[in-house]
């Protein structure tokens, strides 16, 4: 997609890729509606981009507010369907698989994928004909990798949901899958282990712009560690699991 005059609904905005993001499409052109569970970092963002761009605070954990928020964007931007949609909203909880706690994985799994599933059902109804609907998944869905607890599950389950919605909405909308690796942001920092390959939110967001303006289905990066963990998935369980047991 070309940006330049376009109108983009972005959640996660707040902070992270999602911030990093907004700036990038920005740069490039797109006017955007900004949105998160906080209202406060967003006023702050939109002060920095300029009043061109709108606000919309949502809670994608909250069904009811996504749906408010679906009603109340064509109206708040005062033009027609949108040129495109991105969610990067998403919550992190590293760990054990033994030790999630019960409550915290529920919230997760309502934000990362029932939220996800939220977003994308209101996209035949806001989009254009040929609009944009990207979504992040994570290399952390790629494969069941220990101390990812239940954000690499979730994950995993957003990306079998894009690849069903690349299908289901064709040709009418052009779905993406964006996954990232190791991003530098108030997540990962959670992280006690040494992260391969981490790149600043702004590089990931370059990544993911340019991404989005060629063909590709999924965006992922950065390549030295997508296409190891791509390999992984290629490989017999005898092999594979004997391989990421080393990471304990």
């Amino acid at each position: 997609m070309d940006f330049n005059g376009k109108t983009i609904w972005l959640v996660g905005a707040s902070s992270g890729i999602g911030e990093a993001l907004a700036f990038e499409l920005a740069q490039r052109g797109a006017r955007l509606v900004l949105s998160a569970r906080s209202e406060a970092p967003l006023q702050a963002l939109q002060q920095r981009l300029g009043p061109h761009h709108a606000v919309l605070p949502v809670d994608l954990a909250d069904r009811a507010g996504v749906d408010a928020a679906c009603q109340a964007i064509l109206p708040l931007v005062g033009q027609g369907p949108l040129d495109g949609m991105i969610t990067t909203a998403a919550l992190y909880d590293p760990g054990l698989v033994r030790e999630i706690d019960w409550d915290k994985a529920e919230q997760l799994m309502r934000v990362n994928l029932l939220g996800t599933l939220a977003f994308a059902q209101a996209a035949p109804a806001l989009l254009r004909k040929g609009g944009q609907l990207a979504i992040f998944g994570s290399v952390a869905g790629y494969f069941g990798l220990p101390k990812g607890q239940f954000y690499s599950a979730s994950k995993a389950a957003v990306i079998n949901l894009v690849e069903s919605l690349r299908v289901e909405y064709a040709p009418d909308i052009d779905v993406r899958l964006i996954s990232p690796g190791f991003v530098n942001t108030r997540l990962t920092q959670k992280n006690q282990f040494d992260m391969p390959f981490i790149m600043e939110p702004e590089a990931a967001a370059k990544a993911v712009a340019d991404g989005l303006a060629g063909h590709r289905f999924e965006i992922h990066f950065p390549k030295r560690l997508t296409l190891g963990l791509k390999l992984l998935q290629l490989l017999p369980y005898a092999l594979s699991l004997r391989l990421t047991k080393r990471l304990l």
